[in-house]
């Protein structure tokens, strides 16, 4: 039985499997059907779409082409119009041009008639010119090219000659008018002012009571003099010297708080950043008192009024200030006389003379601090404290940067070049001084007609040794200028140089 039931079972299965495939192929072969047909409908869609583009396509290429078409004909037809305008107009204008060469060629036939005529008479004109200089060489006995040289030989001598006596007239009488009222001027100026004068220099020297103070002013590890430096901004050079230290820097004022801080410091002894600070401190307040004192002074000393408190301490600052050795203060102090003195002798306005004598180097006490010269500072310091026209102009004139437009402002030029130019009033180096005077002699000895030169008078005068054999005495004159000329030409210097020419014929012979 069970064996019977086994086999029924497999048989049952089998047959199930059998019905599953054959529903299942039926199944499928539906689907693939109804697939295969939708696309056989979607083939058709696409068939039917494209057709339907490629018509609308090919309608809008035809409008296209057809509306191209038409500008094109249309462009071509104002092109055509626009080369018929351009042929009439060229038309006209050859007709035009046509009656002008006709009108041209007319004028040339008269031109050449009337050119003849002239060359013509032009011959004839020459012919007779001929005719006379041949009856003037035959009557003289020159020829045309030695009656020239012969005038023009004579003519040069004679202009010469008178030239050099009338150059010799003029500046003798010149030197005898201008050295008397100049030295008048001068004289009574320099009589009644006076000024001491420093030397010029970046360092300041800071005498020590023993090397052993040079290790406390650097400090442990530098920390002494790093505080010193940040606070006055002035290097401090400490080397072999012995029981000293050197303070370097381009500001005078901040050199001279480092100073004053630095001797403070050395007397009280105790040196430390906190000390240094209190006695930078007090030593700014004792340079800016200095400073205000030094300014009122000067103004009191020219009897300067109503200035503003601003200028009289940038005159203050002017204390500190050189110019080739040369204090500004007293320098600006020693002009303000000039100006006064010479202002009063041509009858001008004193009190404005000195003003702008006073102040016109104003623009040195900032110059280490704003950009620019000290002319620009100057006139910009002047301005913005309300001076008056006439002192600025003074002021800004003084070195020749822009012209003067009043008699002070001429004055306080004359009376800075006076103060500067005096013997003593600047320092030169021995290197530049031997320099100018080598350049000096080389500019005399590159002259024609000069045999030697010699520099005097510590390069107030040249001495120069004329050829006798190609110089006259005539001719001196004008060596002397041409000298002069080349100097102020080529030779920075102050004042004056005299230029001193000699022509010597020397005749020698032995008795026997």
């Amino acid at each position: 039985m069970d064996i019977v039931a086994i086999i029924a079972g497999i048989v049952a299965l089998a047959v199930g499997l059998l019905i599953g495939y054959i529903i299942r192929k039926s199944i499928s072969e539906k689907t693939i059907g109804s697939a295969e047909q939708f696309a056989k409908n979607l083939i058709l869609d696409a068939e039917n779409k494209s057709e339907t583009m490629k018509k609308e396509i090919t309608l809008e290429a035809k409008e296209e082409a057809h509306r191209v078409r038409s500008e094109a004909e249309r462009e071509a037809r104002e092109r055509r119009a626009e080369v018929q305008r351009a042929e009439k107009r060229l038309i006209q204008k050859e007709e035009t041009i046509d009656k002008k060469l006709d009108n041209i060629e007319r004028k040339e036939e008269s031109i050449s008639k009337k050119e003849q005529a002239l060359i013509d008479k032009n011959k004839e004109v020459d012919n007779f010119i001929e005719r006379q200089i041949q009856e003037l060489e035959r009557i003289s006995g020159y020829s045309v090219e030695e009656a020239k040289g012969i005038l023009l030989a004579n003519c040069e001598k004679e202009i010469r000659y008178e030239a050099s006596i009338m150059i010799k007239e003029i500046e003798s009488k010149a030197k005898e008018e201008a050295d008397k009222k100049a030295k008048e001027i001068i004289t009574g100026a320099i009589q009644r002012c006076a000024a001491d004068h420093v030397a010029e220099s970046t360092v300041s020297v800071v005498p020590l009571p023993n090397d052993e103070m040079k290790g406390r002013i650097i400090g442990r590890e530098g920390r002494n003099i790093r505080s010193i430096e940040t606070m006055t901004g002035v290097e401090l050079i400490i080397d072999d010297t012995p029981e000293a230290v050197i303070l370097s820097g381009f500001d005078p004022v901040r050199r001279e708080i480092a100073r004053i801080s630095l001797e403070k410091l050395i007397v009280d002894g105790r040196i430390h950043p906190t000390r240094i600070e209190e006695m930078v401190e007090k030593a700014e307040k004792e340079v800016n008192t200095i400073i205000k004192e030094e300014g009122e002074q000067a103004t009191f000393e020219v009897g300067i009024h109503n200035l503003h408190p601003e200028l009289i301490r940038l005159l203050g600052r002017l204390k500190y200030r050189t110019s080739y050795g040369q204090n500004v203060l007293k320098h600006s102090v020693e002009v303000a006389h000039l100006a006064g003195l010479m202002a009063g002798e041509l009858g001008l306005d004193i009190k404005l003379a000195k003003r702008a004598g006073l102040l016109h180097d104003i623009g040195k006490s900032l110059d280490h601090e704003v950009e620019g010269t000290h002319v620009d500072i100057g006139i910009d310091v002047l301005r913005k404290y309300k001076e008056s026209e006439v002192v600025i102009d003074a002021m800004a004139a003084h070195h020749g940067d822009y012209e003067p437009k009043s008699p002070e402002a001429v004055l306080v030029a004359a009376a800075d070049a006076l103060s500067a130019a005096r013997p003593g009033a600047r320092r030169e180096t021995l290197e530049t001084y031997i320099r100018r005077l080598q350049k000096l002699e080389d500019l005399a000895n590159t002259t024609p007609g000069v045999d030697k030169s010699f520099a005097i008078q510590a390069g107030r005068e040249i001495r120069v040794i004329a050829k006798p054999e190609d110089i006259n005495d005539e001719e001196i004159v004008f060596l002397a200028r041409e000298i002069s000329k080349k100097i102020e030409s080529e030779l920075e210097y102050p004042g004056q140089i005299k230029v001193n020419v000699i022509r010597e014929t020397r005749a020698v012979e032995y008795a026997k």
